[in-house]
């Protein structure tokens, strides 16, 4: 996930990660339809779902890309400097909380960012120990 891929402009949100399931998954439009909604409702962000891109804030649109990204099987998602996406956060708790939200769906995942931004990621359980 990064600004350098973002979502498809001319698509709505749930249009944007249903097509993911759609073409990946081989699931119908309603199924896929249907499993989007789930996972926005997981996250609180079902009203979200007929929205563009370009009328998001970067926490939905961060979500909706969060989403896309792990509605694809055995996926790895790689977040790519997150603050940068999401200039107003002032540490990653955010991220972590939405990533424990939809962990049934996320197989994978390293987030990288610079190493000043290293502070902003102390004292926050992201791996907990077995």
């Amino acid at each position: 996930m990064s600004l350098d891929a973002p979502l498809i402009s001319n698509l709505n949100v749930i249009d944007n990660i249903a097509l993911i399931l759609q073409y990946h998954g081989k699931m119908s439009q309603k199924h896929a339809y249907a499993e989007v909604m789930r996972y926005l409702a997981v996250l609180g962000l079902e009203g979200i779902a007929g929205i563009r891109n370009s009328f998001l804030n970067d926490r939905e649109r961060f979500a909706v890309m969060l989403l896309r990204a792990v509605m694809v099987h055995e996926n790895y998602v790689v977040i790519d400097r997150p603050f940068k996406i999401m200039p107003s956060l002032v540490d990653c708790r955010y991220v972590i909380e939405l990533l424990k939200k939809i962990d049934d769906r996320l197989h994978r995942c390293l987030i990288m960012d610079y190493s000043w931004n290293e502070g902003r990621y102390m004292g926050i359980e992201i791996c907990p120990e077995s």
